[in-house]
């Protein structure tokens, strides 16, 4: 009971027992916090393989239907910074009720948008609730006790990278037989169904901070001159993302020319070899729970580096061959990728228990820089000097990513 200080039990026939398990978390109760934020963070993804079937569909341009992940992506990232830090300073399960209802609306928005203005209000909406994810994890570590910190953020932090590497996989096969429409419908439902057993399973979250809004906004900037441990977690967890987006923002493009020729299924297809990695996202939680942090870090860059540089060979390999060495590149550097940030997640996570949602905000602003970094720069790369420029890119801040985590000081830091 002592180790998870700032949850408390909601009363009621329907609220959890405290501690049904001895280590403070029914299965039940992590499954249920997995698969919320697989499903939300999903919602973000969900419209990529369907812009060319519903542009055709509300008779949109190339141009403006482009603009609809965009949307989203901007949301989220407006989300997780106005809206993630409030879970210090209100009850995080009334915070999470309250975005899986917006979270349902904007997505039932998205499935009725007779027009491309209304789909893109509906997709900026989607974008700043689905940032219930950013709420889901920080309540894990809350809850979870410190020993069992690491394996339980890695196994929700599973669910929610699965969200995101399957998202495409499932809207494309929906979409494809059942229409768009009943995509966004079926993701609405989804979300439902998970705010209903949030309300039935969640305990209460006790405010860490009495701060108002803007003091508390103004907070993080004090956070991150006051720990030095956070400024690298973010640094280094920004820098891998960059290698991480640049491939995935590229890989259709690329396996679209010469020598493959292949469509946009074949690079969904690479997904599922992202997913595999992530399923071990649990088992880099439990070595940072045994070893420590720091050493996951190393281990993850390192792998990701690794996997990333082994792509430099693919000239020597036949057609085949390269396609196999990108799949198996793919599950190591998806592999590192996630194992550092669970560690990175561990590490912030432990700084100052009663900022958890603020550091979680800034872990993630420094990431989501670099996936748009990493978006940006990969496409230069490949139009100007081509997949091997791509690689290059991934392989350059993957070590400066390492460098971080290398640098006298870096263990001592948190």
């Amino acid at each position: 009971m002592n180790n998870i200080p700032n949850a408390h039990i909601a009363t009621g026939a329907l609220a959890p027992k405290a501690h049904p398990q001895a280590h403070g978390l029914s299965p039940a109760l992590i499954l249920l916090l997995a698969t919320g934020a697989g499903l939300s963070v999903a919602s973000l993804y969900y419209s990529q393989p369907m812009l060319g079937v519903l542009a055709d569909d509300i008779g949109a341009s190339e141009r403006a239907v482009g603009m609809v992940p965009m949307s989203t992506q901007l949301g989220y990232a407006l989300g997780i910074l106005l809206l993630a830090p409030l879970g210090d300073r209100y009850d995080r399960r009334r915070i999470i009720l309250i975005k899986a209802a917006v979270l349902t609306a904007a997505l039932l928005l998205a499935g009725a948008a007779s027009g491309i203005g209304m789909l893109l209000a509906a997709s900026l909406a989607v974008g700043l609730a689905a940032t219930m994810a950013q709420d889901i994890v920080p309540a894990a570590a809350t809850l979870a006790p410190e020993q069992h910190r690491g394996r339980i953020v890695g196994t929700v932090m599973t669910g929610l990278l699965l969200g995101i590497l399957l998202s495409r996989v499932v809207s494309g096969f929906v979409a494809e037989h059942f229409g768009w429409r009943a995509m966004f419908v079926g993701a609405a439902g989804s979300i439902a169904l998970i705010g209903a057993a949030a309300w039935r399973g969640l305990p209460r979250f006790r405010p860490t901070t009495h701060l108002s809004y803007g003091a508390l906004l103004g907070s993080l900037g004090s956070l991150v001159r006051k720990h030095g441990a956070l400024r690298r977690a973010a640094l280094a967890q920004g820098l891998v993302a960059i290698g991480f987006s640049a491939f995935w923002s590229t890989l259709a493009v690329m396996l679209h020319g010469a020598p493959f020729h292949l469509g946009s299924a074949a690079a969904g297809a690479f997904g599922l070899a992202g997913a595999a990695g992530a399923l071990a996202a649990p088992l880099a939680g439990r070595i940072a729970d045994k070893k420590g942090p720091e050493l996951v870090t190393r281990l993850g860059i390192g792998l990701a580096t690794v996997s990333f540089a082994a792509m430099a060979l693919s000239p020597w390999f036949s057609t085949e061959g390269q396609l196999i060495l990108i799949a198996v590149a793919t599950i190591g550097f998806d592999l590192g990728v996630q194992a550092t940030l669970v560690a990175h997640q561990s590490i912030v996570y432990s700084i100052e228990p009663g900022a958890r949602s603020r550091l979680n905000a800034v872990l993630f602003v420094g990431m989501f820089i670099g996936m748009a970094g990493g978006a940006a720069l990969g496409s230069l790369a490949l139009a100007q000097w081509g997949w091997i420029a791509v690689v290059g890119l991934a392989v350059l801040t993957s070590l400066l990513a390492l460098t971080v985590r290398l640098w006298p000081g870096a263990a001592k830091a948190h």
